[in-house]
Formats: structure tokens, C-alpha cells, sequence
């Protein structure tokens, strides 16, 4: 029987990935759900080509005339959207690929439904990891992740004992600003910061990947999805993107999951678990690659790494704080409201005025992360005034 899949946010590019999986595998995968933000006629052109049982366009002020074109689907739209999305649909798996927030309330719906979770949107586990995690355990939910980075990782350990880790070792390209100093970091264009050297991704991870908060992020849901202490999660540089990530054992040995960079590997994987299929990604020939290079970060010129790792070991609504105040800022950057450089010190204001909830519940989750979104506005606002 094929795999009923939902995907959420079908028009971004890991989106756009998945639905290329789905298509190679068409045997294997029913694509019974799509939802998407704003981009209306691709969503559409997607409901034509895969004819979902239903699909969603919840950051829309109102309903698009083609919805009625679909008779035997059924559509939604608005902010509520995804949470009816998942209600109406039964699917095997849930792709979550919305950069943001938006996908945490659908993904615990899914997970109360017994729907097992593909996630592609690290935002979800960091302001909300022990809830999210919490619920997964508590209906025996797999949760497969799909960023390349964890997707390494958790094919690294899937046949060893947990108990026998040393360290994860979380790979990162460096983004196109790797060298930079201070000064020269202040001076970084838009367009400079959405040109990475490896990776074609949306503007917001774009964004993150050449400040090196995609790796803080990173951490903080490795450290939940894999139960290791922050002290046993590193992050090295490595240029080539070749090698996604590494786990060193007890016993000195390390494991390390190599492919091209292409997110239809890590996608595919997560459909076809616990089997593995033939993939369209291109093999790898060691003779052509020659090389292989690692770096220490430079957490002087990028603290994002330090910030991030301080807000994981604090815990409570910290990571929540984080993510919001990384969100605003990465916004207020692509508006041209602040520097790159000023993306650390907002985030940095927003931590050190934080008013900490031990063991949030989710209300208190997203009310942290409403405040802390205010309070990374205010102080932007201030600094545009200057």
C-alpha cells in the first residue's frame, strides 16, 4: 500500500523537493494533503497535478476563486487552516516544512492523531522540544528528522545503542561569509547574505545559514531529538557540505552520513523509512570531490553558535525567546531595517531582558513568544530611530 503523505508548506523549496520525491515514487507515496502560505497558483498548479483530498492556504485574506474548481477536494484557507487540514485528513506521515512557527499547532494535531512526523521546520522543536517530544513518546509517534544535518545523524545512530554516544558533531558550510571580520560583517548586503556558497533554499534559512543561527538552531533540536546533553553537541565548519554530520561513540570510532547536497535524499528517506529505495540524487565519486576540510567556528565573528547554546542549556522558554527574536531580526534585515551584525544584537537584547517560565505549558509557550517578538520589534524600532 502507498504512504499517505501530507505536506506542509508544498510551495517552498523543500516542499517543491518532496512533491519531486513523490513523483519518482508515485508507486509508494499518495500525496493526500498540501497546504501553503501564500502562493495561491502554485498551490493551485500542485492540487491539479496530485489531486489531494484536501489542501489549505492559511496566510490569505480571503478565498481564491479556483478553490471551487476541485470537487473532489476540499479546500481551506486562513489562519486556521492547517489545524482543519489535519483534522479532515487520515495520512501515515506529515511533512512540516513552514519556516517559522505556524507548523506547531498542526504537527501536535498530527501527532494526537497518530500521524508519524517528518520535519523539515527545526523552529517547531525549539521554542516548543520537550512538549513536542513529550506528546511524541506519549502516542508512540515516530518522528523522522529530514534537515540534512539530523537526517545524518539519526542514520548514523538507528542500529546503536543510545547510551554508547560521545558526541554528535553537527557539519556547517560556513555560508557565504565565512573569514569575515567584525567590521566587514557590518557591511553585508541583502543580496551578499542570500547568495550561500552550497545550499538553494528560502530567504529566512538562507539568512540563518550565513549567520550561523541555522546551526544554534540546529543544536537545540538535536539536543531533543536525539536526548543529548548541549555539552555533547559540537558544530565544525566544513566548507564542502560533502559529510552532514558525525557521531563519535565511546569507543573513539565515528560514524559520518555522506551525499551530495541535494534535500531530495533526506526527504526520500524519511517517506521510506525504515527502508531505504534507489534515488535519483547523484552518487558520490570521491575521486572528483579529492578533498575534504574542517574548521573551528569563529564564535568571536559569529556568536550565534554562543547565543543559542546559552538559551539550550537555560531551557524553560529561553529557546522559545531565541527563535522569535532570530525571526524578527532576520525580517527586519531583508527589509533593510538593520545590519546583518545588528541580527546577533537583537537577538542578544531580547535574551538578556527574558523573563524565564520553567516548564512552560504551550499557552505559555506561545504567549513567550509573542512578548519576545514585541520585544525584538521595540528594540529595532529604537535602533532605526538612531
Amino acid at each position: 500500500m502507498r504512504k499517505k503523505v501530507i505536506i506542509l508548506g508544498s510551495t517552498g523549496s523543500i516542499g517543491r523537493n518532496a512533491l519531486e520525491v513523490a513523483r519518482k515514487l508515485s508507486d509508494r507515496v499518495e500525496i493526500v494533503g498540501l497546504a501553503a502560505g501564500s502562493q495561491s497558483e502554485l498551490l493551485r498548479q500542485q492540487c491539479l497535478e496530485f489531486n489531494p483530498r484536501a489542501f489549505a492556504l492559511w496566510n490569505a485574506s480571503f478565498q481564491p476563486e479556483w478553490f471551487n474548481e476541485f470537487s473532489h477536494s476540499k479546500g481551506f484557507w486562513g489562519p486556521e487552516s492547517l489545524n482543519a487540514l489535519v483534522e479532515e485528513l487520515d495520512a501515515d506521515i506529515i511533512l512540516v516544512a513552514i519556516v517559522g512557527t505556524a507548523g506547531l499547532e498542526p504537527t501536535l494535531k498530527a501527532i494526537e492523531k497518530g500521524i508519524h512526523v517528518a520535519l523539515a521546520s527545526k523552529e517547531i522543536l525549539v521554542m516548543a522540544g520537550s512538549v513536542v517530544m513529550k506528546r511524541i513518546r506519549e502516542k508512540n509517534v515516530q518522528i523522522i528528522p529530514v534537515d540534512s544535518e539530523h537526517s545524518a545523524v539519526f542514520q548514523c545512530i538507528r542500529a546503536e545503542d543510545r547510551r554508547s554516544i560521545r558526541r554528535i558533531i553537527l557539519t556547517a558550510s560556513g555560508g557565504p561569509f565565512r573569514g569575515y571580520s567584525i567590521e566587514k560583517l557590518k557591511k553585508v548586503t541583502v543580496e551578499e547574505a542570500l547568495n550561500h556558497p552550497t545550499w538553494k533554499m528560502g530567504k529566512k534559512i538562507t539568512i540563518d545559514s550565513a549567520s550561523l543561527f541555522n546551526k544554534g538552531l540546529e543544536m537545540i533540536e538535536a539536543h531533543h531529538l536525539f536526548s543529548i546533553p548541549y555539552s555533547q553537541i559540537e558544530v565544525v565548519i566544513h566548507p564542502q557540505s560533502i559529510i552532514h554530520s558525525l557521531v563519535e561513540f565511546c569507543d573513539g570510532s565515528q560514524l559520518a552520513q555522506l551525499s551530495h547536497s541535494d534535500m531530495c535524499l533526506p526527504i526520500q528517506f524519511s517517506f521510506t523509512f525504515p527502508e531505504r529505495l534507489p534515488s535519483p540524487v547523484r552518487p558520490l565519486n570521491l575521486y572528483e570531490i579529492g578533498s575534504l576540510t574542517f574548521e573551528s567556528p569563529d564564535h568571536k565573528c559569529f556568536p550565534a553558535l554562543n547565543l543559542s547554546r546559552f538559551a539550550g542549556e537555560a531551557a524553560g522558554t529561553y529557546p522559545c525567546a531565541l527563535n522569535a527574536a532570530n525571526e524578527v531580526a532576520v525580517e527586519s534585515f531583508l527589509d533593510g531595517k538593520i545590519s546583518f551584525s545588528e541580527i546577533w544584537d537583537c537577538v542578544r537584547h531580547v535574551l538578556d531582558t527574558h523573563k524565564q517560565i520553567k516548564d512552560p505549558q504551550l499557552d505559555e509557550i506561545i504567549y513567550a513568544d509573542k512578548m519576545s517578538r514585541a520585544a525584538a520589534r521595540e528594540w529595532i524600532k529604537k535602533r532605526v530611530r538612531l
